[in-house]
């Protein structure tokens, strides 16, 4: 079995394991990080956890065919990763999730499981539930084929929601990545993927970002930015072996 238990409340304000929704993303110095972090206050809060290390582990064919073709930015396009939340053991839950990318819309399947039952589910010794989740992830492995762990992407994040309403909002401090060692019970180390100061805004809703936050985005001059963890530190390696 793939699937081990419910999906767990990763966020007590919303538990979910199927997701749709529009993501948008921006770079952030430290000066703008510090004044939308003012901005936030009276409008949102951090969610029950805080900050957590949160650490991806990228499945890719051996001709990076998925990040690849990712990096061309076509309408649609999809990833898959195993994450977990601090650091990972055999025996602490990990989180298969396929993520699709189409017309701007950001679509997300995932199911709770632990790193022995997923390798055995890449290695074609378990299929799964017969969950519509579970059949999906499986045929995504098997439509590619030969999919193997190609990067490690890891970060520190803040999540906030909005206690009324919709948007959800993360920032992440110090995305790195490493290309050895790729199993979650590795460590959290890696290679800074920014400068060091500098984060990755996340807003994420399903309407349209309230005005209050548009006002601070305008004022701190915090424009959008086309960004993929895993698409630059497959570009970074690409570039130290050429």
């Amino acid at each position: 079995m793939l699937q081990t238990a419910a999906p767990v409340t990763l966020d007590p304000e919303n538990p979910i394991s199927v997701m749709q929704r529009v993501e948008m993303k921006y770079i952030l110095n430290a000066r703008q990080t510090a004044a939308l972090l003012r901005g936030l206050e009276g409008h949102m809060v951090p969610d029950a956890f805080g900050l957590t290390s949160i650490a991806s582990l990228y499945y890719d064919t051996p001709d990076h065919r998925l990040i690849r073709a990712s990096l061309e930015k076509p309408p649609f396009k999809e990833k898959l990763r195993l994450r977990s939340y601090g650091p990972a053991s055999e025996s602490s839950p990990v989180f298969l999730e396929l993520k699709r990318k189409a017309n701007g819309t950001v679509y997300k399947r995932r199911v709770r499981s632990t790193i022995p039952a997923v390798e055995r589910f890449f290695a074609g010794e378990a299929e799964g539930s017969d969950g519509q989740i579970d059949r999906e992830l499986a045929a995504f492995r098997d439509y590619y084929d030969s999919l193997a762990p190609a990067c490690m992407i890891i970060y520190d994040r803040t999540a906030y929601y909005e206690p009324d309403g919709e948007l959800r909002l993360t920032i992440d401090a110090n995305p790195r990545y490493r290309t050895e060692r790729l199993t979650l019970t590795g460590g959290l180390d890696g290679i800074l993927l920014l400068p060091q100061g500098s984060a990755i805004l996340e807003i994420k809703v399903q309407t349209a970002i309230p005005l209050w936050l548009t006002r601070i985005l305008s004022e701190e001059r915090i424009y959008q930015a086309s960004f993929s963890k895993y698409g630059e530190a497959y570009k970074r390696e690409m570039r130290n072996v050429s």
